[in-house]
């Protein structure tokens, strides 16, 4: 995994080098050739499995998927954010299916999404995170995600059934960010479920999530967070910088890197001590809250965990990064877990972490689009990835002085 994630990290550190390759992811993932369809050549396949597609995702089939499941806890992590690969079609892209029945189109959309949104749920095992998109089920969704509308009854259903099979399960549910003219409706769907399923104190199931780019993340939040104290259910906060830069609108974002980090790390202060601050405003009692810390900065890490450490933590505290990315702070987290057992009680100096991976699942073609979104959203981090590869080779050489030592 760390040679894999050296060449990936060394690749996205060049500006010219990843270039050049989200050129050609693009040209892939939107190719309609079957030849350079990996599902449908072979070479292909070999080729971007070896070089992609096991950095980055958990497997083509159930067999596969349980396998990486059970490599990334033997490791120490807590477990895995499972996803879908598959993309919704976009709007403005030829449909095959033009000629049906806009309602019976429709209504196939959202039994897709449902069925693979069922299987992944069904390929998690306890403990674990499945992530939903609500516009991969197809375009009435997203009319009404943009319009503010409640769902399609028949939309709410599947979500429903989604959810309520995760629950009983014991398998969490973390809906992700989408753009910013869809994320006021996503809210609303979310808090909707949170308030039927997150009935334990203290534990989220769904979680929604919240970018810490937008100047108004804030207001929003301590909105959601005195809506869950007056109707008595559990927060699920996922807290994300933000990955759509590009087409958000600027007016809605921070000035500056420096201004998201600060929201991103006042807010994370907040909500994890339960304590309102002048960042994310609020009175009277603070509501329970699980909070997960989907991250690549290394400084908002330590941040968040030199407050678990110093035994302030009063929410639920989970961690999570990519896999095949920013590896070496998913393992130093996992490291400050290798000597304590989850049952064992947290001390200021001993504090069990929840770590886990997001992972993607589906054929090798399947991921391509998730795989160039992933790209782009992180096109902009090239200081971060000079970091993560010099982070890389540092634990490279550790491990091969210890290899040496026991030889």
């Amino acid at each position: 995994m760390i040679l894999r994630s050296l060449a990936t990290s060394t690749v996205s550190s060049s500006p010219k080098l990843l270039a050049i390759s989200l050129v050609l992811l693009r040209f892939l993932a939107h190719s309609k050739t079957k030849i350079l369809n990996p599902d449908h050549n072979l070479f292909l396949k070999y080729v971007l499995n070896n070089v992609l597609y096991k950095q980055f995702c958990a497997g083509e089939n159930a067999e596969e998927v349980a396998e990486t499941l059970a490599g990334v806890k033997k490791i120490g992590f807590t477990g895995a954010i499972l996803a879908y690969a598959k993309e919704a079609p976009n709007e403005d892209a030829e449909d095959p299916e033009m000629s049906l029945d806009p309602k019976e189109k429709a209504e196939r959309d959202i039994s897709t999404w449902s069925e693979n949104s069922l299987e992944t749920v069904q390929l998690s095992t306890p403990g674990d995170f499945v992530a939903l998109k609500f516009t991969g089920a197809g375009s009435l969704a997203k009319d009404q995600l943009r319009q503010g509308l409640l769902p399609d009854p028949y939309l709410a259903e599947s979500i429903d059934r989604v959810c309520q099979l995760a629950h009983d399960r014991g398998v969490r549910v973390l809906i992700d960010g989408e753009q910013d003219e869809l994320q006021d409706t996503i809210d609303k769907w979310t808090l909707e479920l949170a308030k039927r399923h997150n009935v334990v104190p203290g534990k989220a199931i769904i979680f929604g999530t919240y970018q810490a780019y937008k100047k108004n993340m804030t207001e929003v939040l301590a909105g959601h967070l005195k809506q869950a104290r007056d109707e008595s259910f559990t927060l699920g906060v996922k807290l994300v910088r933000g990955a759509y830069l590009h087409s958000d609108p600027p007016e809605r974002l921070h000035d500056s890197k420096a201004d998201t980090d600060a929201c991103y790390d006042d807010t994370a202060a907040s909500v994890l001590t339960r304590e309102w601050n002048p960042m994310l405003a609020g009175s009277g009692e603070y509501p329970d809250v699980s909070i997960m810390f989907a991250t690549h900065n290394a400084t908002s890490v330590r941040k968040a965990y030199s407050i678990y450490a110093a035994g302030r933590a009063r929410s639920e505290l989970l961690f999570a990064q990519l896999q095949g990315m920013a590896d070496e702070i998913s393992c130093e987290l996992v490291e400050m877990n290798s000597h304590r057992s989850p049952q064992e009680p947290a001390t200021p100096d001993d504090a069990y972490l929840a770590v886990y991976k997001y992972m993607a699942w589906g054929s090798t073609g399947e991921c391509m689009k998730y795989l160039l979104r992933r790209a782009e959203e992180n096109k902009d981090a090239v200081t971060r990835t000079r970091e993560d590869r010099d982070a890389l080779w540092t634990e490279l050489l550790r491990r091969a002085k210890g290899l040496f030592r026991t030889t």
